[in-house]
């Protein structure tokens, strides 16, 4: 069987080809988990570092209470205008799921785990739970957890919530 020379210069540049667009591929997959990690390193942290005059002499921090409020309900589709809920010591849930602490299954607006609220020394914070149609403060969607002031109006869904302490 004879070879000829054109096949074999064609088989190699295709190969050539596929080597290329392969290494384009693996770049392609490396930047993207880099450009993830990046992402979550960026996030806001809490720091437990002190600053002066916040130990009580012992070395050990004092304990701060943890700042809570209640949200109202404005409007909602799925409860009562007026009901509030407090913010205590542990972090509340809300969503269309069974699962959540203030349930909201009526609201087709509202992903199964939509939001959480959870009282800080610090203040009171919100974060979306990687909902479909977003959490929203005062209009603006959260693309990070948000710390709320007292009259800031919190939609989840169809259901718009207003924090007060």
């Amino acid at each position: 069987m004879a070879v000829i020379p054109g096949d074999s210069i064609a088989v190699d540049e295709a190969l050539l080809v596929l080597k290329a667009l392969f290494l384009v591929l693996l770049y392609l997959f490396i930047w993207r988990i880099v450009r993830s990690a990046s992402k979550d390193v960026r996030l806001p942290q809490e720091s437990f570092i002190l600053r002066p005059g916040e130990s009580d002499g012992g070395g050990l921090a004092q304990k701060q209470p943890l700042q809570t409020g209640r949200l109202v309900v404005l409007k909602s589709p799925a409860i009562p205008e007026g009901t509030t809920f407090e913010l205590d010591a542990s972090a509340l849930t809300i969503g269309r799921g069974g699962q959540n602490d203030v349930p909201i299954e009526e609201d087709e607006f509202a992903s199964a785990r939509h939001a959480r609220f959870e009282p800080r020394r610090d203040g009171v914070w919100v974060q979306d739970r990687g909902s479909t149609n977003g959490t929203y403060v005062n209009g603006a969607q959260l693309d990070r957890p948000r710390r709320l002031t007292e009259g800031d109006i919190v939609r989840v869904g169809e259901t718009d919530l207003r924090y007060e302490r």
